[in-house]
């Protein structure tokens, strides 16, 4: 996987912990460099950790399924994606009761929640040419950078951005298993 891929796939992950970031900051009445920072490195840390847990699991069956591991792929992502783009609809109303608690519970459970579709890819990553250490680094990093930015966008403009995101998400993550697909098939 080059790093174009990964950058996508990055960002298309990333897409859900940015909307949920955006609601936090419109929750929030004073929104500092800290709580966004505190925001990103939740739903960083975990977009970091569920690609690993899944690449870890993914390996273990590896050898059994390789003859099909790029429709695997494919599905994977393709239902991911649209699971992001059917949730792009009602983004910030999962999260109307958001506070602007930063509490560890709360945050907890926000970054699982946000991270879980991360778990999948990483199981496709297991079926792929993927360096799991820099691409989780990488993942990570992306979702900290956009959780922090989410945040302060939420705060400063509201929820104007939160449904386009999670739908342009969505949309990258199944055209990616769409490329891994063909790829395979030998038709790209």
């Amino acid at each position: 996987m080059g790093l174009i891929e990964l950058v996508l796939i990055a960002v298309g992950l990333s897409m859900d912990a940015f909307a949920v970031a955006v609601c936090k900051g419109l929750s929030m009445k004073r929104c500092t460099w800290g709580k966004a920072g505190l925001v990103g490195a939740y739903f960083g840390g975990f977009q970091a950790l569920m690609p690993l847990i899944g690449y870890v699991l993914g390996v273990q069956f590896k050898e059994v399924i390789t003859s099909v591991d790029h429709w695997i792929a494919f599905i994977l992502l393709a239902l991911i994606g649209g699971n992001m783009i059917r949730e792009s609809e009602g983004a910030c109303e999962d999260y109307e009761d958001a506070d602007e608690s930063l509490d560890v519970r709360t945050m907890l459970g926000l970054a699982v929640a946000t991270s879980i579709d991360a778990l999948a890819v990483g199981v496709t990553f297991a079926f792929l040419t993927v360096d799991i250490v820099p691409a989780v680094v990488f993942i990570g990093g992306i979702t900290f950078t956009l959780s922090v930015a989410g945040v302060k966008i939420g705060n400063i403009f509201g929820g104007k951005y939160e449904k386009k995101a999670e739908f342009a998400g969505g949309l990258i993550l199944i055209l990616m298993g769409g490329k891994i697909l063909l790829e395979h098939l030998g038709i790209l």
